[in-house]
């Protein structure tokens, strides 16, 4: 086993994943509260005190509102940036134990290289991660995986870091017409989908179809909008993913659920 993964959960209203390696057990992102996470992982078979880390692409709630619970079973660290770490510690009682990474460098944590790189969404310093371990031969080969969700639109810089990826967890967070018709403000609207939103069903479909000979073997859809998308219409947008012979499972991440655990 080089990597092992799970969506515990992802949806508008948490975002949470555990990723097991050789040689360590760490969340990407917490957005649950840390109760529901610690029941998310005995489901798993996991529990919170076999965690190593938690690593954090930015602090809005659906990604970091789980630190609080989580942080007090043990003093685990927290990887995030500067502008992040400070932006959640302003509403923590007491210090958290910071790992503070520069966007933009690599991260070694044991047998991880965490690769981070900046992505437009509407927060302080959010981040993408390319996790890759394992060398380059047989006994050991390298695998990588690559978390990119909340963005408005995919720079050249995304498309780059996540073509070369074995798994890929990428947002296709909302139906146009149906966040339209909601009920929702429009300034909201404007909001999500603007460039520093999140992507639509449409425009994941195009980034994912416009990347030529990527190395995929799973592909993830998460970050579902509960009120303004559904698997049904994710499925009808990535149509293509189904009538052509593409080289990868596509997998739409259920905002009521997690995923199965995938080995890489």
């Amino acid at each position: 086993m080089a990597l092992r993964f799970k969506i515990l959960g992802s949806s508008s209203r948490g975002n949470c994943s555990l990723l097991i390696s050789e040689n360590c057990r760490v969340l990407i992102d917490a957005g649950f509260s840390g109760k529901r996470i610690g029941e998310m992982l005995e489901e798993a078979g996991e529990s919170i005190d076999r965690l190593d880390a938690i690593f954090i692409t930015h602090e809005h709630s659906d990604h970091v509102a789980g630190i609080p619970g989580l942080t007090r079973y043990n003093n685990l660290p927290i990887f995030a940036n500067r502008p992040t770490a400070q932006a959640v510690q302003q509403r923590m009682k007491r210090k958290l134990q910071w790992q503070l990474f520069e966007t933009g460098s690599t991260i070694r944590f044991r047998d991880l290289e965490v690769e981070t790189f900046a992505i437009p969404h509407d927060a302080y310093d959010p981040v993408g991660f390319v996790i890759s371990t394992g060398e380059d031969d047989l006994l050991s080969p390298r695998r990588k995986l690559a978390w990119v969700t909340d963005l408005g639109y995919a720079p050249e810089l995304v498309r780059q870091k996540i073509r070369d990826v074995d798994l890929l967890v990428m947002e296709s967070n909302h139906c146009p017409k149906m966040l339209q018709e909601s009920d929702r403000p429009w300034s909201l609207k404007q909001r999500i989908s603007g460039r520093h939103g999140h992507l639509s069903n449409e425009a994941a479909s195009e980034l994912l179809s416009g990347i030529e000979n990527p190395a995929w073997k799973h592909v993830y859809l998460a970050h579902l909008s509960g009120e303004c998308n559904s698997v049904e219409a994710v499925e009808k947008s990535f149509a293509f993913a189904q009538s052509e012979q593409v080289s990868y499972n596509l997998t739409v991440v259920n905002s009521n659920g997690g995923t199965p655990y995938c080995n890489l």
